[in-house]
């Protein structure tokens, strides 16, 4: 696949069609190749040639993942042997990773072929879930099957064992899956700019209740106790084994795994701000202000200067 190639990661349900032809349409007027995954075939138009979906990555000198964040984290862990720019256009709804609206689009499209773009580099969590090797970019889950009992394990740090979780669901997460399952289950928030693991236990029985905080350079293993209840194993909130009743997750972290294209860090930032105040961070009424379209804010402005006298 000669020239420079984007390669498409779309939602697996939602209707991309729009959205494949803003792209579409922009790769014909400037002469760029579009790549898509071979199972994805039929839902592109035929200029867009198809790959197996283990070689996409490595085709593609950059990826435009087209969905929310579920979409964007399988862009980034398909990317992990050889990570490429990612760019994360909306169709989710709150979206903490991606960063550009479909009307936004060419002229994104046009930024990220000039290369003019900063990236914002993500760590993985790089796990042997009983044998098998996987990778999470937000988090890695043991959840008890309903009805079943509860998760029962041990927590070992660098082969030093520290104690026992029971507990519904336990979850190790990264600084940006901090904001997701283990933030539900009561865990802190950690910002992105910290390297950290964070161990949560979600509605703790026995044993550690609280979330551990854990460098990156430290190994982590949990080992099912032989009184658990069966598990089901998710990476990112994908199932990859259900009613486990063995085995040991060892998990360690991996540093500049994924690469998330920014095209305006500043304003993304503040969007977020607003996106965490919808959790636990309220903003100030000022703060929400300034994220309003200029119109809008300018609309109220007016509303609420005195009348003249």
């Amino acid at each position: 696949m000669a020239g420079y190639v984007f390669g498409l990661v779309l939602h697996p349900t939602r209707d991309v069609t729009e959205v494949v032809g803003i792209i579409e349409r922009w790769a014909a007027r400037h002469g760029k190749a579009l790549a898509v995954r071979t199972e994805d075939r039929h839902r592109v138009p035929t200029s867009v040639q198809a790959v197996p979906a283990a070689e996409l990555a490595a085709h593609a000198d950059a990826l435009i993942s087209i969905g929310g964040d579920g979409t964007m984290l399988g862009a980034l862990r398909s990317a992990v042997r050889t990570p490429k720019p990612v760019l994360g256009v909306h169709l989710g709804r709150v979206g903490f990773l991606v960063e550009v609206e479909p009307p936004d689009l060419p002229r994104a499209l046009d930024r990220l072929a000039a290369h003019d773009f900063t990236v914002e580099s993500h760590a993985c969590l790089a796990c042997d879930v009983c044998g098998d090797d996987v990778v999470a970019f937000n988090d890695v889950a043991l959840v008890r099957r309903p009805g079943s009992g509860f998760v029962t394990a041990t927590l070992a740090v660098d082969g030093q064992r520290y104690g026992y979780y029971r507990c519904d669901a336990l979850i190790v997460s990264t600084p940006t899956g901090s904001t997701a399952y283990s933030y539900a289950a009561g865990g802190p928030l950690v910002s992105p700019a910290t390297h950290a693991v964070v161990v949560t236990p979600s509605a703790p029985m026995a044993g550690i209740s609280r979330s551990v905080v854990l460098s990156p350079g430290e190994t982590i293993n949990l080992e099912l106790r032989p009184d658990s209840a069966p598990v089901t194993v998710e990476m990112d909130g994908l199932v990859i084994r259900d009613a486990a009743t063995e085995g040991t997750l060892h998990v360690r972290y991996q540093r500049d795994a994924g690469l998330v294209v920014r095209l305006d860090p500043h304003r993304y930032q503040e969007r977020n701000q607003l996106k965490l105040s919808l959790l636990d961070l309220p903003l100030l009424p000022e703060q929400l202000r300034e994220l309003l379209p200029d119109g809008l804010r300018e609309q109220l402005h007016r509303r609420e200067l005195p009348p003249p006298r």
